[in-house]
């Protein structure tokens, strides 16, 4: 074993939901034999979707395994990773659901909450998403709208395009349209109570499960504003430019536009996880003979206390860290 960290490249899980596509093999260069690849879980040591390492000294290990071998490469901050990132392909629109806090989901399931982060990669012409309720509800009327198809317009529908950003809050009714394809940084959490889902059927012809009493006991039924894009500020330095895209209590969101060079620190305090959303290039460290080659698409899992780490190549990379 190593005395000092080094980079670690992820492979993805996949998840074959019915509204899954395949842009995330022609896209971003998933190499996963499932039809169709709605979701790839990048790093993840969720026991639904574990990623796994590739290459170096511990090829073929989870992530999990890894960081149960090596607790100090999550940083002196966590005892276990506490975030779950992936790439989401709506090639049909994602049930109307919601998600649980994490008071809620450790008391009834033994899970996290989830608290969620969309950055939008590419929105078709015409696409939305739903987010919250435009009218007071209340159970009753919840189950009626439902009942007689009318729960659609009782929720905002709100136009999506190439870079926004979402902050999803637990408890926040929500649906990803048709012609979306995100990256989604969370809790590492796996809780989703569907409302409704168009009443569709997988290939065996069966009726996705709902979960109305749970939903209910999490929903905040009261109507949100009107969701405008918040204010960002791109900071612009040699070889880079850099915003903050979602800061809360879970993680950190920042995108970075590398043009010649980006350095940064990784410190003991806590790991890094560096997503390539377009391009390519090399991540050098002290530690590394030769970079670390990356295309778009990558995820790779920095350890606390790597040191200082430098970016060649043109690409543009989300840095998400706790």
């Amino acid at each position: 074993m190593s005395e000092k960290p080094g980079p670690l490249r992820l492979r993805p899980a996949g998840k074959a939901y019915i509204w899954g596509g395949e842009r995330l093999k022609t896209e971003y260069n998933k190499d996963l034999k499932i039809t169709p690849l709605a979701e790839s879980w990048e790093c993840s040591v969720h026991p639904d979707g574990p990623c796994t390492v590739t290459g170096g000294e511990y090829d073929g290990l989870t992530l999990k395994a890894v960081l149960e071998k090596n607790p100090a490469y999550l940083g002196t901050k966590s005892m276990s990773l506490p975030i779950l990132i992936k790439f989401i392909d709506a090639a049909a629109d994602l049930s109307i659901q919601v998600h649980p806090d994490d008071e809620y989901a450790r008391l009834h399931e033994g899970d996290n909450g989830k608290t969620e982060f969309w950055y939008v990669l590419d929105a078709a012409e015409g696409a939305e998403l739903i987010y919250g309720f435009e009218l007071p509800m209340d159970r009753e009327k919840l189950k009626e709208s439902i009942e007689d198809g009318r729960l659609e317009h009782m929720l905002h529908h709100i136009p999506v395009h190439r870079g926004d950003v979402f902050f999803v809050k637990p408890g926040t009714v929500h649906a990803i349209g048709k012609g979306i394809v995100i990256v989604e940084v969370q809790e590492s959490s796996n809780l989703t109570y569907r409302l409704y889902d168009y009443n569709r059927v997988d290939k065996e012809g069966r009726k996705r499960p709902l979960h109305f009493d749970k939903a209910v006991d999490v929903l905040d039924m009261k109507p949100v504003s009107i969701i405008r894009q918040p204010q960002r500020m791109v900071r612009y330095y040699f070889g880079c430019a850099r915003e903050i895209l979602c800061r809360c209590r879970y993680f950190e969101v920042e995108r970075i536009q590398v043009t010649k060079g980006f350095s940064f620190s990784v410190l003991e305090t806590s790991f890094q996880v560096l997503l390539c959303i377009d391009g390519s290039g090399g991540l050098e460290t002290d530690e590394t003979n030769r970079p670390v080659r990356f295309d778009k698409g990558a995820c790779i899992f920095l350890p606390a206390a790597l040191g200082r780490c430098h970016i060649i190549g043109e690409c543009t990379l989300l840095k998400v860290r706790c």
